[in-house]
């Protein structure tokens, strides 16, 4: 299973109405049941498993459905992501080290990388691979994860990601190392870079989601009061994550002037800050937990 059908959230649907609503597509179940987890588990101290009703009083506030909760919940516990854990008549669910381990690389991709790379020394990484026809899934799902790891198709067989990614580990997983083959390089001076970009990344689409947050979210910073904030944060960040899911992190200097990833990400941690403390204190009243076994 690849990361981008974890955390991907089509623009398919319009958004809930209620007041913190925004004028934006409406993120897949799973995606926001894993931010979620992200806010409310991954942060807390110990192992917790959270009350299904929990969930689905919290889902619904961004307008997923009972039902909806319940099978995505079903879903993700038959995909590994998540943990069922009975207590009497009710039951919980927890985070599995698989799903750890996916919430922990969104979080440093959101608060340590960052959306805007500016310490960029020159190095770029370089996997190749040849997989047979037939494998079609392998090499979705290889391009899928290279695509969330900041790689982009130089050639068809040929991807490139700035920086000293470490992809082996990923390649691995999938049971592709006799397959592929990782190198990390410099370019040579005479490589046009800006032009490689331009050839190898779609920067119209990947700027138009950094505008496109920035100004749905601005329009919502106001005062900084938030009538539903758990609900808000939940939001925030999903749509977050999908922004930046196709960002390759390029180097600041190689890209157009005015890129608009460094105000929209200035937005996001306002109302991050903004909802932290709010949203901790409501999900202390409204989430039922339990340690995990």
């Amino acid at each position: 299973m690849e990361d981008d059908d974890i955390l991907d959230t089509p623009d398919t649907a319009d958004a809930p109405n209620n007041p913190d609503a925004l004028d934006s597509p409406q993120p897949r179940p799973q995606s926001l049941m894993l931010a979620f987890f992200g806010n409310h588990v991954l942060e807390e101290e110990g192992d917790l498993c959270v009350y299904s009703g929990s969930i689905i009083d919290v889902l619904g506030r961004v307008g997923v459905g009972e039902q909806a909760v319940r099978s995505t919940l079903t879903r993700m516990v038959n995909r590994g992501l998540l943990q069922r854990q009975r207590e009497g008549r009710r039951m919980y669910f927890g985070l599995t080290p698989q799903a750890t381990r996916v919430l922990h690389d969104g979080r440093t991709r959101i608060w340590t990388q960052g959306a805007v790379n500016d310490d960029w020394d020159g190095a770029w990484t370089l996997l190749g691979f040849s997989l047979p026809d037939s494998w079609k899934r392998q090499r979705h799902d290889l391009r899928s994860r290279l695509t969330w790891s900041g790689f982009g198709a130089l050639y068809s067989g040929l991807w490139i990601a700035p920086g000293k990614v470490d992809v082996a580990g990923i390649v691995s997983e999938l049971g592709l190392t006799d397959h592929v083959k990782i190198f990390h390089a410099q370019a040579d001076r005479t490589t046009d870079i800006e032009l490689m970009i331009r050839d190898t990344w779609d920067l119209e689409s990947i700027a138009a989601r950094y505008v496109t947050f920035d100004k749905r979210w601005t329009a919502h910073l106001g005062t900084g009061s938030w009538d539903d904030p758990i609900g808000t944060r939940l939001r925030l960040v999903s749509e977050w994550l999908w922004t930046i899911r196709t960002d390759p992190r390029l180097p600041a200097r190689h890209l157009p002037p005015a890129w608009p990833a460094r105000p929209a990400q200035e937005t996001f941690r306002r109302i991050a800050e903004q909802t932290a403390a709010p949203a901790r204190r409501m999900a202390r009243e409204l989430l039922e937990t339990t340690p995990s076994r």
